[in-house]
């Protein structure tokens, strides 16, 4: 068996694993790398998997950093199947038509600001390559085993990251002996609205397990509504306004799920507040219709309160053109908007029209990947650039890292004792996190590991 790491491998996006056995080639996930726009633009262009030999993607989950280069993929060639569960294939549609629609605006935009020779000024792929590549796509069940061939069979178990977020675990045989794969996908937090906790699954020959928070612990999720409570409070005061980045899938439904609750508790301020994404108003429709695999948290709420994702004085923008409007808006309001990292989106006009007045806040909920512009921002550089120009950065940046999905150190301790409790692991492939978190990841699994556990590097195969 051989494994080689095309993404993610060093660094936190663009997840791209290749499993090959025997005759067989299989890709875990398929996500954009997101980071500075040069360096993302060349890595996002070229696959080194050989799309067209590639017999199947498995897809652990809809974020973009996972599933976003699937259209680029069948645009280089790729003619197999795609592997999800159901509720996966509902989200990542959306999230790959979103994707296309957004590259082709930054595209119009960057084509009239930005001379004709500047990188990236044409989409890595178009709305017919997502059509095309979601007609690929065959939604799995969780918990039961699919059998793809005579020696290779999968089955999902829910990670508790975001809707439909799944482990895989795939069994399959080499020269008359069962290999047993396990791939983490990003594992979930446990105890976070929402989601159930993540699933364990039983040990393995090959794990495959993301690091990106693997050397911190997050404070608790119900801190975040007190600190909401108070940004939104003191914004109130003086008259400025909140920006929120935030991910359409999966942060920014626990984020107004926590606001619905402050709102419910008489806690919320009376100012207004804003979803301006269509895609997460999308999203959310998704949610509901697959309420069935939600928290036992959820299924209490809904007796009382038929909607979690809205309440009075929240408004979901839909338009452009009303997107536009919230940037010339007076007083105290807060917008929630794409995309989480600052680098594309609605949010990027938001951050430039706020940055440089010290009474509007900046509020940073999730990880920051390195050369984005949320990192700049969190690192609270004295300017920041949008578009090519720069801009003093004056606002209030507060970071809250207690709504992240992600499994902490704690977490990520409990899952591997308790898969090391059901039988042995084997040899350990840490991804998905830069150098110091990987490394932390590695000392926690060498106590559960028979072999001493791997940092891959990019593109390098390893034989196991």
């Amino acid at each position: 068996m051989k494994l080689t790491f095309h993404g993610a491998a060093g660094e936190v996006t663009g997840s791209q694993h290749l499993i090959e056995v025997g005759d067989r080639r299989i890709l875990l996930d398929c996500g954009l790398f997101q980071g500075h726009r040069t360096e993302s633009r060349a890595k996002n262009e070229q696959f080194h998997c050989r799309p067209a030999d590639l017999d199947a993607v498995i897809l652990s989950h809809a974020h973009i950093d996972h599933s976003g280069n699937l259209p680029g993929l069948y645009k280089a060639g790729f003619r197999g199947e795609v592997f999800c569960t159901a509720a996966t294939m509902d989200v990542v549609q959306l999230m790959l038509e979103d994707s296309a629609k957004i590259q082709e605006e930054d595209t119009r935009y960057l084509s009239k600001k930005l001379p004709t020779e500047h990188p990236g000024t044409e989409p890595l792929y178009t709305r017919e390559h997502v059509d095309a590549v979601l007609q690929r796509f065959q939604p799995l069940s969780f918990h039961e085993w699919h059998q793809l061939a005579d020696d290779f069979r999968i089955r999902f178990s829910d990670s508790g990251h975001i809707l439909g977020s799944a482990i895989t675990e795939i069994e399959v045989e080499e020269d008359g002996e069962l290999r047993r794969i396990v791939f983490t996908g990003d594992l979930g937090r446990r105890g976070l609205p929402l989601l159930r906790d993540p699933e364990i699954v039983a040990g393995c020959d090959v794990l495959i397990t993301e690091s990106t928070y693997a050397n911190r612990v997050h404070p608790s999720a119900s801190d975040i509504k007190g600190e909401l409570e108070r940004i939104i409070r003191e914004a109130s005061i003086v008259g400025g306004r909140v920006v929120i980045p935030a991910f359409s899938l999966g942060r920014t439904q626990h984020l107004v799920y926590f606001l619905n609750e402050l709102h419910n508790e008489g806690r919320l301020p009376h100012i207004p507040i804003f979803v301006d994404s269509p895609l997460a108003r999308r999203v959310t429709r998704v949610y509901r219709d697959h309420k069935d695999i939600m928290d036992a948290e959820v299924q209490e709420l809904l007796r009382h309160d038929q909607d979690p994702f809205g309440f009075p004085g929240m408004t979901y923008v839909a338009t452009q053109r009303e997107s536009m409007e919230l940037n010339h808006r007076d007083g105290a309001f807060v917008v929630i908007s794409a995309s989480g990292m600052c680098e594309s989106g609605r949010v990027v006009h938001h951050l430039r029209h706020a940055v440089s007045n010290p009474e509007n806040t900046i509020v940073l909920i999730g990880f920051q990947g390195r050369h984005t512009l949320g990192r700049r921002i969190a690192e609270r550089q004295p300017y920041v650039k949008f578009f090519d120009k720069e801009y003093p950065l004056r606002a209030n940046v507060e970071v809250l890292s207690g709504l992240s999905a992600h499994a902490d150190a704690h977490d990520f301790r409990w899952w591997f004792e308790k898969m090391h409790g059901t039988s042995t692991i084997g040899q350990a492939f840490i991804v998905h996190g830069e150098d110091e978190q990987a490394r932390a990841q590695a000392q926690v699994l060498e106590e559960f590991c028979d072999e001493t556990p791997i940092v891959p590097e990019p593109h390098v195969t390893y034989e196991v």
